[in-house]
């Protein structure tokens, strides 16, 4: 087998890659709404419409709405690479084991047709293994994201990610750099988790909803431009989903990661904040996240099981022409 063998579609090189490409796409794309986000959530009565204004009256609006390119690009790109290839071993391993328990055909558990060439799970399995890829990537990368979320923030100065980190090591020690970590865990493993679950079931209603339609019409097999409607479709559906329940965690995050010393931790961040604000508090920014969110994560998604599956396409021929030849 020949070394180009090592990135075939099945392996974790390959997933790694398409998981880094979709994430750095969505992160550049997206940026200003998570910046957008972060400033209103680090105060209740800060307004979407007057950050706008704000940002967009001060100097080179622009790059102002661009402001933590570089680490969110970083934090998004290599979280989804580790995200999406940690995930995609872990449902293959879940996969493989349920066909050797229920003695199915391994063509059938580990990617038989609708909009995607990835294993289908069960419910659970979905939940699960959402939630673990989640939260292990959260956790590696929890350092590049409270350099993120300070630099998209109004509340400090930096004018680099270096002098950023050598001054949250020199005020808050290594701890610094997890600050919130707990807030986000409970935040990503659910968020995750739901987030598998919604979309898987959303694309087997929307594929099987879509095969009677091109049956109907004379079609075999669903078309590669309906596939990548049923996936941003499903994706923006189950990001508006999990981002609703999940966003209490993400506002006590931010909180946590801009401002330590006054919100300790999740608990008495959580209590301080609807203590002072009120239970709105908990949901500061849901508006824009979910916006983001479901954008981000369809556009992800939808990018990462298109390269996929094109890749799977044209590995296949190759296997074809070589047994052919």
């Amino acid at each position: 087998m020949s070394d180009g063998s090592k990135l075939r579609p099945s392996s974790s090189s390959f997933h790694f890659l398409a998981g880094a490409s979709s994430g750095i796409l969505s992160a550049v794309l997206l940026q200003p709404a998570d910046l957008l986000k972060t400033r209103v959530q680090q105060a209740h009565q800060t307004t979407l419409l007057a950050t706008i204004k704000l940002i967009a009256s001060g100097p080179n609006p622009i790059r102002q709405f661009w402001r933590g390119t570089l680490p969110s690009t970083l934090r998004t790109g290599c979280g989804s690479a580790i995200y999406f290839s940690g995930l995609n071993a872990l449902r293959q391993k879940v996969a493989r084991a349920s066909v050797l328990a229920s003695g199915r055909d391994g063509a059938q558990a580990l990617g038989d047709g609708h909009s995607s060439t990835l294993p289908k799970l069960s419910h659970t399995a979905n939940l699960a293994t959402g939630a673990v890829a989640r939260t292990w990537a959260g956790f590696l990368m929890m350092p590049i994201t409270v350099l993120k979320v300070r630099y998209e923030s109004n509340l400090y100065s930096y004018t680099s990610l270096l002098t950023a980190s050598r001054d949250i090591f020199r005020t808050e020690g290594l701890r610094g750099f997890f600050a919130g970590f707990g807030a986000t865990a409970v935040r990503d493993a659910p968020y995750a988790g739901l987030y598998v679950l919604f979309y898987e079931l959303s694309k087997r209603r929307l594929s099987t909803l879509a095969t009677k339609i091109e049956e109907k019409a004379g079609g075999e097999r669903l078309s590669s431009s309906t596939s990548v409607g049923i996936n941003f479709a499903s994706g923006v559906m189950a990001a508006g989903l999990g981002t609703t329940v999940t966003n209490p965690f993400d506002a006590i995050k931010t909180r946590l990661q801009l401002m330590p010393g006054k919100y300790g931790n999740m608990v008495q961040a959580a209590k301080r904040m609807l203590k002072e604000e009120g239970v709105a508090s908990l949901f500061d920014g849901l508006g824009i996240r979910i916006a983001r969110k479901a954008m981000s994560s369809a556009l992800a998604w939808t990018v990462y099981e298109e390269l996929i599956r094109r890749a799977e396409g044209r590995w296949q021929e190759e296997v074809e022409s070589v047994a052919d030849s």
